[in-house]
């Protein structure tokens, strides 16, 4: 080999050997891709609907008056003047009759009132003694029997009274009411552990004076 055949053969493997060490090229870089939209808001929770109004309180039963006079009848009074004007007059003016309806057979007579007519709904003493218009609290009520006054601070003791003629506890005042009438003041087991029933004695008397 001659010496130029020579140089040009390492010249040539010298070019080799500068390609197999020079970098490779850099990758393109690829564009960046758009940041992913925010996510949507998550809509906010619907109002809560307004709490439905409380109902109106059911209407209840203030007082309740009856009066068992000796024809065998069962007088029921809604307001104390009904009852006041009967036990003054011995009538009803305006009245619904129930023949045989009342405990033990009695006939039941209901004092009504124009109010009662014209509407053509039940009066409040037929709601009473139909078990529709329950006791409202502080109720008072009373039972004209055999001359004397019964008074009640509980529906259910006069409803069973005035069915079964029965006081299991009571106090008793000779003398004490109108015209010198005796008024029973009718208990049960848990009020009379009370004591006298002060209240009701007291509104026994304002009733009475027109208070």
């Amino acid at each position: 080999m001659n010496r130029l055949h020579w140089m040009g053969a390492a010249l040539a493997a010298a070019a080799l050997a500068g390609c197999a060490t020079a970098p490779a090229p850099a990758p393109k870089a690829e564009p960046a891709k758009p940041a992913a939209a925010p996510a949507a808001a998550a809509a906010p929770a619907a109002a809560p609907a307004p709490a439905a109004q409380a109902a109106a309180p059911s209407a209840q039963a203030r007082e309740f008056y009856v009066v068992l006079p000796e024809d065998g009848r069962y007088y029921a009074f809604g307001s104390f003047k009904a009852y006041q004007d009967y036990l003054a007059h011995g009538e009803v003016p305006l009245t619904r009759t129930r023949i045989g309806a009342g405990p033990a057979g009695r006939t039941v007579v209901f004092a009504i009132t124009n109010d009662d007519v014209r509407s053509g709904q039940p009066s409040v003493a037929e709601q009473v003694l139909d078990g529709k218009l329950p006791a409202a609290a502080g109720f008072y009520g009373e039972v004209f029997k055999d001359g004397r006054y019964y008074v009640f601070g509980e529906l259910k003791d006069l409803l069973d009274f005035a069915a079964f003629g029965e006081v299991p506890y009571s106090f008793t005042d000779i003398g004490a009411g109108p015209n010198g009438a005796t008024v029973v003041w009718v208990m049960n087991k848990d009020s009379f552990a009370k004591g006298r029933p002060a209240e009701r004695i007291e509104r026994f008397r304002q009733q009475r004076q027109g208070k």
